[in-house]
């Protein structure tokens, strides 16, 4: 089940499903630890005329969105059989740890009537669940979760009265389901503490007159020792949460609005989605550097692992759209995280945890008997790529001198040494942008081309001739080996990667879209060459999904997530949006841009309500699939617009569009 909704302040990340229950709970990372655990869920059950129903029953109907232009959650929750409809407004405070969920009941029975809601906790602290303990501390009017350094405060009020029923349970363990079976008569045991695996729910018993509305409010405070726990609810109690509610939604709109882009004959709809898309990758950002692929964890019960790493490959792409969009003090963050990561040997490993950690990884270092570096060496090269661009809008050069050496430089060299000098003088083999072949691949090669020379023009800004007259040679090297070695001019394409075998190199000739990408993006060859243009073409002929749902798979046989094979692959957001990017780079006059921008509406209806983009979508229904939220396919929208709005500018028809230079 993809996440529908996500909220955080950099040091929480909750992920909501398309009920409005919380799935994931990140502390004290954006994406580590996960305190609920795989398949579990914070329930929500309403009791109303003896009858009682979980908010995932057959017979309501939800929808999921945030305010307008906030970080706060719209959230209706609609039972006509039941008659009560259920509001919410959530928030985590930008500025503390603190989940508060304002939520409105509507009696629209026209009789007054007792309406009981209930909030169960199934938290699995530090991702196991043996060694828990929740209990009841009538001293705070609270239930408390905790293990070691992991406090998780839960409490609630009716205008002043905290809530008003609890319990603490044995759960899933020992022949017994949890508290949330406790609630389903309307009543709770106020069992006041268990441990080990546990779980706890809490009620809150509305008196509420016919065709009128009662509010409350639930709120989790989130530390590593109870008494910083306890201080938090103070604050909250202190300031109010209405007041709190009130100052994070107004901090989120004038993040979202910091620069004044005139969105130029822009559907509002896109202009929506843009302001989303730039909350959710903020969500997924962690005040420590890091930069996370996606909090949904559900992709572990189909697959060995989640989706909740920092890749540097996903983590560049999402710091451009940062830069691009002004959001320069994040995407510093993640570069001085990555300068603290790389190797010794100047690369980055597959993927870190955002503690700095090393991720898990099925990238061998043996191969046939062989060792090898079980590394994507673009995920290297992308990051060099990036911090030019960095620069270019910052002009920080402190920070760019305080990495040159430690980073850049290193990076580089190992570069300009990580080379197959036997044959073709391309890039070594790794691991390609898709994390499944090792070869010599187009995209790789592509980036390393764009890194060197990236790296050159830093050595050039620092007086370091020596290495920028290095790095510029060999990225023209690169380059020419590039254009004789990966085009094919039978097909009109670049080769997905060579193979090396013995002195024999193995052409793959599978269509796919980064072979085409990598060449543009990174400045191998321009938008307008012939070379191009033709291999333009053959993605239309060859990886377009010929049904109603239309977009771009990434290859051809492409069997991740795999629907049918009637088609090349599924669609995905990313390289849909890879192919609206380069057509804006050849549009020569507004009609040419608002022909291809038109496309953009493609993602909006793939889209969630929410605005939450999936990894891919069904190639016959259009519903997501795999992990949702992506950022990296929120970051190529992002890019997508404001590719848009600076090719406006270029073209002199918009001199106002772009305020980032």
């Amino acid at each position: 089940m993809s996440r529908s909704l996500v909220l955080g302040n950099g040091n929480i990340l909750l992920c909501f499903d398309k009920f409005g229950q919380i799935r994931d709970f990140y502390f004290p990372y954006a994406g580590l630890e996960n305190h609920i655990g795989s398949g579990n869920v914070h329930k929500i059950g309403i009791w109303v005329d003896s009858t009682f129903s979980w908010i995932t029953d057959p017979g309501w109907q939800v929808s999921t969105n945030y305010q307008n232009e906030t970080m706060a959650s719209n959230i209706v929750a609609s039972n006509e059989t039941l008659g009560v409809e259920l509001s919410f407004l959530d928030i985590v405070y930008n500025e503390k740890n603190i989940l508060l969920r304002n939520l409105k009941v509507t009696n629209k029975s026209s009789s007054a009537r007792v309406i009981k809601v209930f909030f169960n906790q199934q938290f699995q602290i530090s991702e196991t669940s043996h060694a828990d303990t929740a209990y009841f501390n009538p001293d705070v009017e609270a239930v408390v979760h905790y293990k070691g350094r992991r406090v998780f405060l839960v409490g609630g009020q009716i205008g002043k009265k905290r809530f008003t029923d609890y319990s603490i349970g044995i759960f899933k363990i020992e022949g017994k389901e949890g508290t949330w079976k406790d609630a389903e008569d309307g009543e709770l045991s106020k069992n006041p503490i268990e441990h080990g695996s546990v779980d706890s729910t809490v009620g809150f018993y509305l008196q509420i007159p016919g065709n009128t509305s009662q509010s409350l409010e639930y709120w989790i405070t989130v530390a590593e020792t109870f008494r910083e726990a306890r201080t938090l609810q103070d604050l909250l109690l202190s300031k109010t949460p209405s007041h709190i509610t009130e100052t994070t939604q107004n901090f989120w709109r004038a993040w979202v609005n910091k620069f004044n882009f005139t969105f130029y004959k822009l559907d509002t709809k896109l202009v929506d989605l843009f302001k989303k898309s730039l909350l959710i990758v903020r969500t997924h950002s962690d005040n420590n550097g890091g930069i996370l692929a996606s909090g949904d964890s559900d992709n572990f019960r189909y697959g060995r692992d989640t989706y909740a790493y920092v890749w540097p490959r996903d983590g560049a792409f999402v710091a451009s759209a940062l830069d691009r969009t002004g959001y320069f003090d994040i995407s510093h963050r993640f570069y001085q995280f990555a300068s603290e990561v790389i190797t010794s040997d100047g690369y980055l490993l597959h993927k870190y945890q955002p503690d700095k950690s090393f991720g898990s990884s099925w990238h061998p270092w043996v191969k046939n008997g062989k060792s090898q570096l079980a590394i994507q060496e673009d995920e290297t090269a992308l990051l060099i790529v990036g911090l030019w661009e960095h620069y270019e809008k910052t002009r920080d050069l402190e920070f760019i001198e305080n990495l040159y050496n430690s980073f850049i430089k290193s990076a580089a060299d190992f570069m300009v040494k990580y080379r197959e000098g036997f044959k073709t003088d391309l890039p070594y083999a790794s691991y390609d942008l898709w994390e499944e072949k090792n070869g010599i691949s187009t995209f790789t090669a592509s980036s390393v081309y764009g890194a060197l020379i990236a790296a050159s023009k830093f050595a050039s800004i620092l007086g370091k001739v020596e290495d920028k007259n290095k790095f510029e040679s060999e990225a023209n090297e690169i380059r020419d080996a590039i254009l004789e070695y990966l085009w094919d001019e039978e097909v009109g394409y670049f080769y997905k990667l060579l193979v090396l075998d013995g002195k024999v190199l193995k052409k793959d000739k599978t269509i796919d879209i980064s072979s085409f990408y990598g060449v543009y993006k990174f400045g191998v060859l321009s938008p307008e060459d012939p070379r191009m243009l033709k291999a333009r073409a053959v993605i239309e002929n060859r990886l377009r999904i010929e049904t109603a749902v239309r977009g771009y798979a990434r290859y051809e046989g492409d069997l991740y997530y795999e629907v049918t094979r009637d088609v090349p692959g599924n669609p995905w957001f990313i390289t849909t949006m890879w192919v609206i990017q380069y057509d804006l780079s050849l549009a020569k006059n507004e009609k040419d841009l608002q022909d291809v921008i038109s496309r953009l509406d493609w993602v909006v209806k793939r889209s969630l309500s929410s605005g939450v983009l999936s990894e891919q979508v069904h190639p016959m229904n259009g519903e997501q699939l795999s992990v949702a939220p992506l950022t990296w396919s929120h970051a190529e929208f992002i890019l997508t617009v404001v590719h848009y709005l600076e090719r406006l500018e270029k073209l002199g028809i918009c001199t106002v569009c772009y305020p980032l230079k």
